[in-house]
């Protein structure tokens, strides 16, 4: 049985509802973390304001790839899957580039899949090549994930998640880490994520 038989037009509008919801709440979250990474790392209100707002929109691309795909365990999506799959950071930056956002926030969005050590994608930039927006967004990003249930397992506690970020601290710009670090242990920013990622939002749980 092929796919078309199986996905009918009501529960690929369900599928997508859930996919926007969370990723809402993603973004969010990645907004939340990123504006307060850079504080702490001294960057000024004008700086703050624009990760904060590519924070929210820096998955902004995935609106153009499937919700099916999106979301699936990665050991069983195909090659050219995921590497369509990553064509999401420039459909972003694309898409903000187009609706006259400020560079410095389409180039945040464009390259926050960029690792520090050259492993990222779409381009494998490494170091100071990445702007420092992406590489706040980065570490932020994937610490937002793992918080984060998604279809295929339960979200980490916080202690956890930040093990496992600390086990690919080598994607990471030392600085913007260790700023991290103090940021999760000194702040309120983890009760903050936690309402967003399981309050009640106005507006967002309504359908």
């Amino acid at each position: 049985m092929g796919l078309a038989e199986v996905v009918t037009e009501k529960n690929l509008e369900d599928c997508y509802s859930v996919d926007m919801n969370d990723a809402v709440r993603h973004g969010m979250c990645v907004s939340i973390l990123s504006s307060e990474l850079a504080s702490e790392l001294g960057m000024d209100d004008a700086f703050i304001h624009k990760v904060a707002v590519a924070g929210m929109l820096h998955d902004v691309g995935k609106l153009q790839i499937s919700p099916y795909i999106y979301g699936r365990r990665r050991n069983t999506m195909k090659i050219e899957e995921m590497q369509y799959v990553r064509l999401h950071a420039k459909l972003g930056a694309d898409i903000l580039s187009r609706e006259g956002y400020d560079q410095d926030i389409v180039d945040m969005v464009h390259y926050h899949h960029e690792n520090y050590d050259g492993s990222g994608y779409p381009y494998r930039m490494r170091g100071d090549e990445i702007p420092i927006g992406a590489r706040i967004i980065r570490v932020c990003d994937v610490f937002s994930a793992l918080v984060s249930d998604r279809p295929y397992r339960r979200a980490f506690d916080a202690d956890t998640a930040f093990g496992m970020v600390i086990d690919e601290v080598r994607h990471f710009d030392m600085k913007v880490f260790l700023a991290f670090q103090r940021m999760i242990n000194t702040s309120d920013v983890i009760e903050r994520i936690d309402y967003v990622l399981h309050g009640s939002i106005p507006g967002l749980d309504e359908k």
